[in-house]
């Protein structure tokens, strides 16, 4: 049975105007027809291989979330940092771990829990220091013989608070004594 029938169409492949015998025809050819249908199917194939790995990897999340005891690794993935973070939480006592030995470092479930259960603490209100209260950076180094990079790693280690008058720099003298003395 043919068709009289002639409507003016745009192909879905290549996006050529071409000239349709059915009202259902998508594309100008038979080449446009078979890469329209080789495109449709590799996006298949992709969107079910990233549905998968989407899948797989919420399925090693849940699996980590039911474990008693984790590794540093393990703790890296479920919190979606790298290992050498978590050893510098461990380090920081942000996360508390046990060393079974080399290698065996070993995290409680509940301690990642907490980690997230923590209410904010506040932080004291900082003190206002005088003038007359401080010394200025030559003068600490010249009185506890310190050079100025070891001055300056010891008042950021310890978050000492400097005041800038004018073009000096000034650091609570206490302060100062308490940690070179």
């Amino acid at each position: 049975m043919s068709s009289n029938i002639q409507v003016r169409r745009i192909c879905q492949y290549c996006k050529q105007e071409f000239t349709a015998r059915t009202t259902v025809t998508k594309c100008c050819s038979d080449k446009c027809s078979k890469a329209a249908y080789k495109a449709r199917k590799r996006a298949d194939s992709i969107d079910r291989s990233n549905t998968e790995t989407i899948r797989m990897k919420q399925q090693s999340v849940e699996q980590l979330q039911a474990k008693d005891y984790l590794t540093v690794t393990e703790v890296s993935q479920l919190l979606n940092c790298s290992t050498k973070s978590v050893y510098r939480y461990i380090k920081n006592d942000t996360i508390s771990a046990v060393n079974l030995g080399q290698r065996l470092t070993r995290v409680k479930r509940s301690e990642i829990d907490k980690l997230f259960q923590q209410q904010p603490t506040e932080e004291p209100e900082p003190i206002e220091y005088e003038i007359k209260d401080c010394i200025t950076l030559t003068e600490a180094q010249e009185r506890y013989n310190v050079s100025q990079t070891t001055l300056q790693q010891l008042i950021k280690r310890h978050s000492i608070p400097k005041i800038k008058k004018g073009r000096y720099a000034y650091v609570p003298i206490q302060l100062i004594k308490d940690i070179l003395t």
